[in-house]
């Protein structure tokens, strides 16, 4: 087994943990020093005098590149086993790490194992709160439900090195777009639950909330973007048709077709693809098999709130893909791309 440790700005506590792996003889230890800085050399030169590997970025690239880093390192050097991946910060101890390899070890094919934390007693609001919202967000974007999306406590079959670093993203989204990847490309995502520690409110995290939520919750926001000039231009052509031939069912048709061609051509090229464009033969067809379900609901829906409820045309169509847009998501993500 080999454990990588991506650091950035460390304290005593990256080498506390260097102890810890050591005694339980928890090793080879890769370490990328990412852009830390000169103030940080005497941290670094303490690990590589007890054995690590150290790896140095000149400047800082983030989280993501300094694990693609390392894998890269792993793979040239011929590092053995599975790869076990920890924070610097104190986070994860070593009999934690030691049960994601054990988990590994038992596997038949490659796949991800998680360290995923409990949240259990006094966690920082923000914590709390942010794997909230990244669980919620990750299970609507791809129907499967993950208790810990942030942890950076990960194991990952040595098979997989070359799959994890074509993955796109270069800071904290690397890790999500890791995890939506492994859904799209068949890797299984297994959780084993850790002990969860917290040290001074998590003050040495270098998450940034703004900046780094976005780039978490890009994919959705993508989707969204999507979604709102498809349903522009469907809202444009379905007034335009029908002012013109006054036949609600052929409006609704041709303005959805027109639509989803948009829609199809967007997400298959920017949203669901983790930077790659799917094939044509094999999202095509699922996906417009999709259309015509979500054509016959946004017809049966228009049909009942404009006509039944007598609700205007304009309220009506909101109310339609309002009613849609999580539906069509969801499937997308789980099945068409």
């Amino acid at each position: 087994m080999t454990i990588l440790i991506p650091s950035y700005e460390p304290d005593h506590r990256l080498l506390d943990l260097i102890q810890q792996l050591h005694a339980f003889q928890l090793e080879p230890i890769v370490i990328v020093d990412d852009g830390s800085g000169t103030s940080y050399h005497e941290i670094f030169e303490a690990a590589e005098a007890s054995g690590c590997t150290v790896i140095t970025h000149e400047a800082n690239l983030g989280k993501g590149r300094a694990l693609k880093t390392g894998f890269g390192y792993i793979q040239e050097a011929g590092l053995p086993g599975h790869v076990v991946c920890a924070d610097s910060d104190g986070q994860h101890l070593p009999h934690d790490i030691k049960r994601i390899f054990e988990k590994l070890h038992s596997q038949t094919t490659p796949g991800i194992v998680l360290g995923s934390r409990r949240f259990s007693g006094t966690i920082p609001l923000r914590s709390r709160f942010g794997n909230s919202v990244t669980r919620s967000v990750f299970s609507l974007t791809t129907g499967t439900k993950i208790y810990d999306t942030q942890t950076g406590l990960r194991g990952f079959s040595l098979a997989m090195l070359d799959w994890l670093c074509q993955i796109p993203g270069e800071r904290f989204e690397y890790e999500m777009n890791m995890l939506l990847t492994a859904h799209l490309d068949g890797y299984k995502i297994t959780e084993e639950f850790i002990d969860t520690v917290y040290l001074d409110h998590n003050k040495s995290s270098h998450f940034r909330p703004l900046i780094d939520s976005f780039r978490i919750y890009l994919p959705i926001i993508m989707f969204s973007t999507s979604s709102l000039l498809s349903a522009l231009l469907d809202f444009t052509l379905l007034f335009l048709i029908q002012s013109i031939s006054h036949n609600l069912l052929l409006s609704v048709v041709a303005a959805r077709l027109c639509s989803s061609i948009f829609n199809y051509t967007m997400n298959r090229k920017y949203v669901f693809t983790g930077g790659k464009v799917s094939k044509l033969h094999q999202s095509l067809p699922k996906y417009f098999s999709l259309v015509i379900l979500v054509l016959l609901l946004n017809y049966g829906l228009l049909y009942f709130y404009n006509e039944t409820l007598i609700i205007p045309l304009v309220i009506a169509k909101l109310l339609t893909e309002a009613s849609i847009f999580l539906f069509s998501y969801w499937v997308q993500r789980k099945y068409v791309y």
